[in-house]
């Protein structure tokens, strides 16, 4: 496993394509694929999940989603932690933490990249942009 070995892990995150990435600035950011056939966008993947393409080009994440699931996780953690998955505006999806009480964590909240790489778990941290709308209906 990697949590014992952080060179490894260091190396590891740096090299494939659409992995997460510090860049040359202060801010990190994630980067992802997007299929040059037919414009899918995706997050680690070796060919297009829609036309099977190979041809894909990496770009980068302006930060900016929406949370599509969140669950609270208890084990193998000191503490409650949340568990999400993030539509990014691009249109990938991304699994990572959102900043904040675990069960105040809903679908629909819109959230921005905090941290593309928690020192920890080495997955994107983000935190809420805004009150999160709630439908009362």
């Amino acid at each position: 496993m990697y949590h014992h070995s952080g060179s490894a892990v260091q190396q590891a995150a740096g090299s494939p394509a659409g992995v997460l990435d510090r860049g040359t600035t202060d801010t990190e950011a994630i980067h992802f694929q997007r299929c040059t056939w037919c414009g899918t966008a995706m997050y680690h993947r070796l060919l297009c999940p829609v036309c099977q393409g190979s041809d894909l080009r990496t770009e980068r994440s302006e930060g900016t989603g929406t949370v599509r699931h969140s669950t609270v996780v208890h084990r193998n953690t000191p503490s409650a932690r949340n568990v999400s998955l993030i539509e990014m505006a691009e249109g990938f999806v991304v699994r990572g933490r959102v900043m904040g009480p675990p069960i105040g964590i809903h679908s629909g909240d819109r959230v921005r990249l905090s941290t593309a790489k928690d020192p920890v778990r080495g997955e994107p941290v983000f935190q809420l942009v805004d009150e999160p709308y709630r439908a009362w209906h």
